[in-house]
């Protein structure tokens, strides 16, 4: 089979580098892989996870299974949704951007009609299978989409604050996780929501630092693009990182969790801001990479606290 070369819509890739020999068997496997890119699959394995958090610390007894299925499942699916629409929303931005100028809509390889009819279906797929488990939590995760899509994706490019807004679509989820288990917002669900909105501004900022010179060229209205010396970044990633080590032991003072989480909380705390004062000392890229690697991995080993301190109890 004879290869053929790539075609770019954007020349602004082939001038750095992307075009590369594919063959028509590897245009087949790319359909399926591009369509799975569309989705965020880490952005919503993320977002899955703080709603059992949320479900988790809701429960107090027994689980009930298939409540529990129905709100990962249809959580999984509105976060995926809302990731391609994302992707649809601003693949002309992500056209001027190294890293983001090979995704499958600025790269051409998917039809922005295609990947905006699949986002919706995901959507309304996902609110739908929600609607099942209680319409608190489908409601909670419908405005996570307005939110974060009519929102938090505009305002990148208008105001600096963008980021703490995207907090808040970013925490409703594990809410929403906490409402499918008890049909209510409780104490105990909004401590979990404001560790998530803590948590995500390190993510945020040390991914922004990162990736700066992007986002000025596509006029990304980031910290560290109004910023530029990095003060106000490492300042806040570091403040942020502290404000959630005494946030995260909210639960335990409400009496939701025993003392095995606020032990386990309060080290994953301090592993956190370990890397923050690092990249508040130095303001390098690879102390930036270093937060971002342990806030990805945060939330998932906060579920196996939780987790640990239920089989406990």
């Amino acid at each position: 089979m004879e290869a053929q070369t790539e075609t770019l819509s954007n020349p602004r890739r082939a001038r750095w580098g992307f075009t590369r020999p594919r063959t028509d068997a590897d245009a087949d496997r790319a359909s399926a892989r591009d369509y799975w890119v569309l989705v965020k699959p880490e952005i919503s394995f993320l977002v899955t996870v703080s709603a059992l958090a949320g479900f988790l610390l809701g429960s107090p007894g027994a689980i009930r299974g298939a409540t529990l299925l129905l709100t990962l499942a249809g959580t999984a699916l509105s976060a995926a949704g809302s990731g391609v629409l994302n992707h649809y929303a601003e693949r002309r931005h992500d056209a001027l951007m190294r890293r983001t100028a090979s995704r499958p809509l600025p790269a051409g390889r998917v039809a922005p009609q295609a990947a905006l009819i699949y986002g919706l279906a995901l959507v309304v797929l996902g609110l739908g299978v929600l609607w099942f488990t209680n319409l608190l939590t489908a409601t909670l995760a419908a405005l996570t989409v307005v939110l974060y899509l009519l929102v938090y994706t505009p305002l990148k490019r208008h105001t600096l604050y963008n980021t703490l807004v995207g907090t808040i679509p970013g925490a409703l989820p594990a809410l929403g996780g906490y409402a499918a288990a008890t049909g209510r917002l409780g104490t105990a669900g909004w401590a979990l929501f404001a560790i998530l909105v803590l948590w995500q501004m390190p993510h945020f900022l040390s991914l922004a630092w990162m990736y700066r010179k992007d986002y000025a060229r596509a006029n990304y209205r980031m910290l560290p693009v109004v910023c530029p010396d990095g003060n106000a970044t490492v300042r806040q990633t570091l403040g942020f990182a502290v404000a959630l080590v005494i946030a995260s032991a909210l639960p335990t003072v409400l009496g939701s969790t025993g003392w095995l989480y606020l032990a386990g909380a309060l080290v994953l705390g301090a592993w956190f801001m370990t890397p923050a004062y690092a990249f508040y000392r130095s303001k390098s890229t690879r102390d930036a990479r270093r937060v971002l690697m342990v806030s990805i991995a945060y939330i998932p080993l906060l579920v196996v606290v939780i987790c640990a301190d239920r089989w406990v109890q």
